[in-house]
């Protein structure tokens, strides 16, 4: 059965997650700025158990966590530690709960890191910035069990072999809690899926497979070849991507995503697995009830209910 999953906001549902500036903080003391900071992750936790209990009233299955969750944690100038924070050990707990009400609802919850983690770069720094990045992910991940912290291969930087090979060598120097998490997915400017799957298949990390991507930048293999060799990449339920183009797939820019999943969009390759389909459209969860009524129409069958995500 397909879950469908809403990414990180809403569109008119008034739920809303919280951030500030480090310009801002840093008009502030030291101290004034983490109470700041933990107010703003406390009021975050509250925001992620209102989108956790929408998802499970409104039959969308997945939810994915921005990366804004705990605001600027890793900034160079007002970054912190959790235990920093005023209140560390009730934030945590807050965190946490928001985990078991997804598992109550069988509600999934995933990362997806922003575009600046790199872990292939051939510099020192933003490879650190990458790896504290994940790293902290990591941690929330375990507070709320999400099973998935989805990165990109990143850039080319005019050898791709030599930059995945940078990759596969930064994945090491990961906790293994990051690692158990870690996935990676193919993107429309630099690696295809057929440049990612065998660092998959090598490090053992999942594969997402990003339908629109592959769409904007093919490999010359079919969806059904890439579903089938991402399936076989998860040892849990799989992850694959789905958006449609704002201006049609003859019209400019392609790869920019519309308010909206055209149905023909839809693999017909994903219609009888168990998976979860991450909707990547601006109409947020009016795209997922939208796309939801037209999958069901298709006779594909959904669902939005507890449902387990089978680690093995």
């Amino acid at each position: 059965m397909i879950r469908l999953g809403l990414c990180c906001v809403f569109r008119e549902v008034p739920i809303r997650f919280r951030t500030t500036t480090a310009a801002v903080c840093q008009t502030l003391s030291r101290r004034a700025a983490l109470a700041k900071l933990a107010a703003l992750c406390a009021e975050n936790a509250r925001s992620l158990a209102q989108a956790i209990g929408y998802c499970a009233t409104h039959e969308i299955g997945a939810f994915r966590i921005g990366s804004g969750i705990l605001p600027l944690k890793t900034h160079p100038a007002v970054g912190y530690r959790v235990d920093d924070l005023p209140d560390a050990d009730a934030l945590e707990a807050s965190f946490r709960q928001c985990g078991a009400l997804a598992r109550r609802h069988g509600v999934r919850l995933l990362f997806h890191p922003d575009q600046f983690v790199l872990l292939g770069s051939p510099r020192a720094d933003i490879t650190a910035a990458s790896l504290a990045e994940i790293e902290w992910q990591a941690a929330v991940s375990e507070w709320v069990g999400a099973d998935v912290i989805n990165i990109h291969g990143g850039g080319g930087y005019g050898d791709k072999a030599a930059a995945l090979t940078r990759v596969c060598r930064r994945i090491e120097r990961l906790s293994d809690a990051a690692r158990a998490r870690l996935t990676f997915e193919n993107d429309d400017r630099v690696f295809t899926p057929s440049d990612l799957l065998p660092l998959c298949r090598d490090t053992g990390m999942p594969f997402v497979y990003d339908v629109h991507h592959h769409r904007c930048l093919p490999d010359g293999r079919p969806v059904a070849d890439i579903t089938a060799a991402a399936l076989e990449t998860w040892n849990r339920e799989p992850v694959f991507h789905l958006s449609s183009p704002l201006n049609g797939w003859r019209g400019p820019h392609p790869n920019r995503h519309a308010d909206y999943i055209r149905i023909a969009d839809f693999p017909e390759e994903w219609a009888e697995a168990d998976c979860t389909v991450e909707v990547e459209a601006k109409a947020k969860e009016k795209a997922v009830a939208r796309l939801l009524a037209a999958l069901r129409k298709r006779g594909v069958a959904t669902t939005g209910h507890a449902r387990s995500v089978n680690h093995s």
